[in-house]
């Protein structure tokens, strides 16, 4: 079974022209599949018709079979700032969502404890989120993000205000965290290279549309060197192809 469905959904603002047309992408358990496109092309719209923000016209998003159309609550949502409340520690933080569904703050913060050696941030709980490098806030904001709801996580451009080599190193982070908790990811991104690298399929979305999709059969991790080799220029040609 899919971890995740959206069947041909729809999307307009009121008195606007539609933004999504008739769009179906699937995510299967594990997977990490990237949108890519140009600014514009619906991918924040559609990550919010899945979180439930907004209902569609026509259509319907699905969570393990399960309709959750309209829904909120349902699947993990992180924007690209990491949104981390500056005046409260790390690890109030990451248990905001327990707290927030009622749990009591030492039970949360209990919960979140068991996490923070699996997501490379052991040793930050007390600290708060300006004592925190970029790539460590990140990690806190995809933990709490994955407190939220643990089975598929809707990521938008979560990596793209990190350096080059910060970058590299959250991605292959988070592939391995990933792959332990058998955690499902839809990734937006603008980064080309940053989806070949990541992803097992790419979904090309342009003028509210699915332009086209990508499978990328390079074993995960991608070796080091794989943005080197002409399979990556293939790949890389063909999307280019695609979106223009």
């Amino acid at each position: 079974m899919s971890a995740l469905e959206v069947k041909n959904v729809t999307f307009s603002y009121d008195d606007q022209s539609t933004v999504l047309q008739n769009v179906n992408i699937t995510l299967n358990k594990g997977e990490l599949v990237s949108l890519l496109g140009v600014s514009g092309g619906g991918k924040t719209t559609l990550f919010n018709v899945i979180a439930g923000l907004y209902k569609p016209q026509q259509g319907q998003v699905l969570l393990n079979g399960e309709d959750i159309t309209g829904q909120t609550g349902k699947v993990s949502y992180m924007l690209q700032k990491d949104m981390l409340l500056p005046y409260r520690t790390v690890e109030d933080n990451v248990a905001l969502p327990l707290i927030l569904r009622g749990a009591k703050k030492k039970e949360a913060r209990k919960t979140v404890g068991e996490y923070f050696a699996q997501f490379g941030i052991d040793g930050t709980q007390k600290k708060y989120p300006a004592e925190l490098s970029g790539g460590m806030r990140q990690r806190a904001a995809l933990l709490r993000t994955y407190m939220f709801s643990g089975s598929v996580a809707l990521l938008d451009e979560p990596f793209s205000a990190l350096d080059t080599l910060t970058k590299s190193e959250m991605h292959r982070w988070y592939l391995d965290v990933m792959d332990n908790i058998k955690l499902s990811t839809l990734f937006i991104t603008h980064d080309i290279d940053e989806a070949i690298l990541l992803s097992d399929r790419i979904y090309l979305l342009g003028g509210g549309s699915i332009a086209g999709e990508i499978v990328i059969a390079e074993p995960k991790p991608r070796r080091k060197d794989f943005n080197l080799t002409e399979e990556f220029l293939h790949y890389k040609r063909q999307i280019v192809s695609k979106i223009q």
